[in-house]
């Protein structure tokens, strides 16, 4: 396997704290939502997460309409992550919507699936995490 590319982004304090890459393109600071008691008004790591795997999504989805030869009309993917708790126990859910107006349902239907199955972010959460897929037209 040959490595493309690596990023190395570190935290110091945790969901109150500051995120910054090694390279220094990344730097920002991330508070807990309003709704997990936090003050809110920044950034927090599920929405850096959503919007990392949506970006990585959208790319694969690109990639197998062009390899499909199939036109994608201007689009949008939104994924959202929830961070959920079940007694101590915490884990995260989420949902990838693509929205393609215009476009046949079920044609968008199957580039969606095979995009999850080939995207990176997808394979690696896998198993760890309930994924659900939407498509709308």
């Amino acid at each position: 396997m040959e490595t493309l590319y690596t990023a190395i982004v570190s935290n110091v304090g945790g969901r109150d704290g500051d995120v910054k890459s090694l390279d220094g393109i990344l730097e920002l600071d991330v508070k807990r939502p309003i709704e997990m008691h936090g003050e809110g008004g920044k950034p927090n790591p599920e929405m850096l997460f959503a919007a990392a795997y949506s970006s990585c999504y959208n790319g694969a989805l690109m990639a197998v309409a062009e390899r499909r030869k199939v036109i994608l009309p201007e689009h949008a993917v939104e994924v959202s992550i929830s961070l959920n708790k079940d007694g101590n126990n915490m884990s995260l859910s989420g949902k990838i919507t693509v929205k393609a107006p215009g476009m046949d349902h079920e044609e968008l239907q199957q580039l969606a699936e095979t995009a999850h199955a080939v995207c990176p972010y997808s394979k690696a959460v896998k198993g760890n995490m309930d994924m659900k897929i939407e498509v709308m037209v």
